[in-house]
């Protein structure tokens, strides 16, 4: 293998001697395209000479370890070819092993699975803060507790307190505040309407209509929460 990587370097040379010094010799090639190329084949001739010895020394175990490679390469290859579809599977799998996590699904949607105690636990982001929702249609606004909405840094007066809603302990009072932005996934609403509830009236913060209106549709299919983001 080697000599006729020196026979081709000596070939080449030969032919570049004998040229009669003009721009281009036969077949459109100039002195230093030709001179690149020889030396490019010498090069690929030793490395390819170097791997047919050390494939002679010892044949089996070289077909082995090509054997592996072929296999982790077809392996790359596959797991590029079918990328889209192995994130949506790992997905839905960290979805189902962590509830109330977003998983990012096609055309925009984003799907919650539903905790043991039957609930919709949504975990969003405020401002890039995160924070955990209870999913209720019933609840007409986004709303925080107390002390999630003091951590955003909303402290409303006592005076602030003049919005009504019902909770499951009765009806309480609330103050009316916009949130710059509420995000669950891949979905994200600005300058949302929502309150803050009075000290102790919630154990949780509430993902309401003002937040659930503006999605394109939400519904939930068997154990599982989809919401699509609005056009």
């Amino acid at each position: 293998m080697i000599w006729l990587g020196l026979g081709a370097l000596g070939l080449v040379l030969a032919a570049l001697v004998l040229s009669d010094g003009g721009d281009t010799l036969g077949g459109g090639l100039s002195p230093d395209m030709l001179a690149n190329i020889a030396w490019t084949g010498t090069i690929l001739a030793l490395i390819v000479a170097g791997f047919w010895r050390q494939f002679r020394a010892s044949p089996l175990r070289n077909i082995q370890a090509l054997a592996a490679w072929g296999l982790i390469g077809a392996a790359l290859v596959l797991g590029y070819s079918y990328r889209d579809r192995l994130q949506d599977v790992s997905a839905r799998v960290m979805g189902d092993l962590r509830p109330g996590a977003a998983v990012d699904g096609p055309g925009g949607t984003v799907t919650v699975t539903r905790r043991s105690d039957g609930t919709f636990r949504v975990r969003g982001q405020i401002g890039g803060a995160s924070q955990d929702f209870l999913f209720d249609t019933g609840a007409s606004s986004v709303v925080l507790t107390a002390e999630n909405a003091a951590s955003l840094g909303f402290t409303p007066r006592p005076d602030e307190f003049t919005a009504r809603f019902s909770t499951a302990n009765g009806p309480t009072s609330a103050a009316p505040i916009q949130l710059d932005s509420l995000s669950v996934g891949s979905i994200t609403e600005r300058n949302v309407n929502a309150m803050v509830a009075r000290p102790g009236a919630l154990s949780g913060n509430l993902i309401g209509q003002t937040f659930l209106d503006r999605l394109s549709r939400y519904e939930v299919r068997g154990d599982k929460l989809v919401m699509t983001q609005g056009r």
